[in-house]
């Protein structure tokens, strides 16, 4: 009995680590600042399927970007996720950099997955707009006839390519007839969706003191935090699904729809997810949750990041913190400022 526990334990590990995308880790510790000093070894990422590490032998010039992108996924979703239960930790030393937490199909896991995603392909987009890669430049294919006052000129930025890149390689894993599979490639898209409705046109004058004389325009990103607020508010309102399972020609196949019917269904734009999340409040291994002793809170807030939703319940303590800060800063003409250095007390209130 004990050996077949020993079985079953790792069956269930190795089909999680199987739906864990930890060549995510390739964005943090030592193999991503490296990145800048030695080429990219496509053998020595954790974790690409056949497809993936083809994928990157024959495009290794902007598996750079593919890193950089992962990297401003997670320091945005860190920013989305700053006052609340679970706040994006990652976990140092270990392949899986968010620990189990993503092992569940829950909304954590959505709004990761379509976070990472997204940073793919923008900046795999921006790269090729800065002529880092051979391989990809200014898109030219969808300018249309300029508008009343402006021409077309700079660089738009190719947001087909670089959605293209994430797909290819961050849906490559994402090809089992699974739930989980399905709830990823459909967070994944959501993700890159987001950056390809949010492109907008950017537009610089010129002419003798900027009168304007011509306005060249061009399509451009948004900012990154434009694309985090927005999953932000897809992952408030996330869609919880059911799994179905049925038989196909290739034997069962596990698809996702709505558990509530009276809902409006979600769309490609709307993230998916369909197990429920721990509650973040206590250390747990299993789940991957750290807890929240020891967390700043906000005592004035009645919002998730107060003291009384943060902290679960259990109350919080207050100290009192001395800060240096710059203070009766003053103008000298021309042309610096200079500063006196003052002493502020505040107080800081943290969960117990």
């Amino acid at each position: 009995m004990r050996s077949l526990g020993y079985f079953l334990f790792i069956c269930g590990l190795s089909r999680a680590m199987s739906s864990y995308p930890i060549w995510w880790s390739l964005a943090i510790g030592h193999q991503y600042s490296s990145l800048g000093t030695q080429p990219i070894l496509c053998g020595s990422i954790p974790g690409l399927v056949p497809k993936q590490l083809r994928f990157c032998r024959n495009f290794v010039e902007i598996m750079p970007s593919v890193a950089e992108g992962v990297k401003i996924g997670i320091q945005e979703c860190q920013h989305q996720f700053r006052g609340r239960r679970w706040n994006c930790t990652t976990v140092n030393d270990n392949l899986a950099i968010f620990g189990p937490v993503l092992d569940k199909a829950t909304r954590e896991s959505a709004f990761v997955h379509a976070i990472a995603s997204a940073g793919v392909a923008f900046a795999v987009t921006r790269s090729c707009a800065e002529g880092s890669a051979t391989i990809c430049s200014c898109d030219t294919r969808h300018k249309g006839p300029p508008g009343e006052g402006w021409k077309w000129g700079g660089c738009s930025e190719d947001v087909e390519f670089g959605s293209m890149v994430s797909r290819e390689f961050a849906d490559a894993r994402e090809n089992r007839p699974d739930a989980r599979s399905a709830m990823n490639r459909h967070n994944n898209e959501a993700g890159r969706t987001s950056i390809i409705d949010h492109m907008h046109l950017k537009c610089k004058c010129h002419g003798l003191s900027g009168s304007c004389e011509v306005k060249t325009c061009w399509w451009s990103q948004p900012d990154f935090r434009v694309i985090g607020d927005y999953l932000k508010d897809k992952y408030d309102s996330a869609s919880e699904m059911v799994v179905e399972k049925h038989r196909e020609s290739r034997g069962w196949v596990e698809t996702l729809r709505p558990k509530y019917t009276f809902f409006k269904p979600p769309t490609e734009r709307d993230l998916v997810y369909y197990e429920s999340s721990p509650n973040f409040c206590e250390p747990n291994p299993e789940t991957g949750s750290f807890g929240t002793r020891d967390r700043i809170c906000n005592v004035s807030s009645h919002g998730i990041d107060g003291c009384d939703l943060l902290c679960c319940g259990r109350g919080h303590n207050t100290r009192t913190e001395k800060r240096k800060e710059k203070c009766h800063c003053i103008f000298h003409w021309c042309c610096y400022v200079s500063c006196q250095e003052c002493v502020r007390v505040y107080d800081v209130h943290t969960c117990k």
